[in-house]
């Protein structure tokens, strides 16, 4: 082999090798991937970060969508399945954990629609009496999945019947992209927007 056919050999490998470390990031110590699949839909990382609660770090938080989003509204607008992924850094009690989640939704919408979102909210609250205690790694993903609705997966396993109704699942994503969201600095890194 020529030397100069080598070096171009060589230089694709290194090319190649540095395109699939940047892949995945590690963001606190979770690996973040470039993409996801949901059902049989490959989805693009939209945005990641840390949720801060305080000076401390809660969970890291990745969302995954068919096509780049910069908004709640272009968020729901955008076709296919989405998924966010929190992946927790520190061991929490679910139920003040869902409490917190509850409280995201009020400060995002509306008294009138909160009642319309009580069904879903008991829901919820069943999801975390059954996981009493979240720990460092445990992942919970949020699916939204056209035709068939919220799919939460908790700790490795689906949890009950998916959420039909796109309010609840608006709603729900309002707590990290709404306008009173949990926290500014996460909500402009899953939008890419920081």
């Amino acid at each position: 082999m020529k030397p100069i056919h080598m070096m171009l050999v060589g230089l694709t490998a290194l090319c190649l090798g540095n395109a699939t470390v940047a892949a995945t990031q590690d963001i606190a110590g979770v690996k973040v991937e470039d993409s996801a699949t949901v059902g049989s839909t490959r989805l693009q990382l939209n945005g990641a970060g840390i949720r801060y609660k305080g000076p401390f770090k809660v969970y890291v938080a990745d969302l995954y969508t068919s096509k780049k989003v910069t908004s709640l509204d272009e968020l729901l607008a955008a076709p296919g399945p989405k998924r966010l992924t929190m992946t927790m850094l520190r061991e929490l009690e679910a139920g003040p954990f869902g409490k917190l989640l509850t409280r995201g939704m009020e400060d995002n919408n509306p008294k009138h629609e909160m009642s319309q979102l009580i069904p879903g909210l008991l829901r919820m609250s069943d999801i975390f009496t059954a996981n009493k205690v979240l720990v460092t790694g445990d992942t919970i993903l949020l699916d939204w999945i056209p035709g068939t609705g919220l799919v939460i997966t908790a700790k490795g396993k689906v949890q009950g019947e998916p959420f039909k109704e796109p309010e609840f699942y608006r709603a729900l994503m309002s707590i990290w992209l709404g306008p009173v969201p949990a926290d500014f600095k996460l909500k402009d890194a899953l939008l890419g927007t920081k």
